[in-house]
């Protein structure tokens, strides 16, 4: 779990103090959030060109439905953009497990079992 609260900083900008399961930096920049530990240059490229993918799909559905097209092609549509997000998701799965939680495990037990119910979290929200 994680939880944040402000800060001021003595002569810096204000920060968002962040106690991270993954141990990403306890102190960013306010509005910023969390960051990663790592992130694989390839798994980010895929990504966003999944996400473009995604967005100009959403947008076809959008006007699917403002032509007022046959139900079950939306539906198929909405499908394959369902799908997309998926694939989106266990790449991001992958490199949070690859970097984050790894990092997580060797800081030592605390850090372990928080980012063990984090995973387990996101393993639960996913299921629904």
């Amino acid at each position: 779990m994680s939880a944040s609260k402000r800060v001021p900083a003595p002569g810096a900008p204000e920060v968002a103090a962040v106690v991270c399961a993954c141990g990403a930096p306890e102190a960013v920049p306010a509005g910023e959030g969390r960051k990663a530990v790592a992130v694989d240059p390839s798994i980010k490229r895929r990504n966003l060109a999944r996400l473009r993918r995604i967005e100009g799909q959403v947008r076809g559905l959008q006007r699917m439905v403002d032509e007022e097209r046959y139900c079950a092609d939306i539906l198929m549509q909405v499908v394959s953009v369902q799908e997309a997000l998926r694939a989106v998701s266990r790449e991001l799965l992958r490199n949070h497990l690859t970097h984050c939680v790894t990092a997580a495990i060797q800081r030592g037990p605390e850090q372990a079992d928080a980012v063990r119910d984090e995973v387990v979290d996101l393993f639960a929200a996913h299921l629904r």
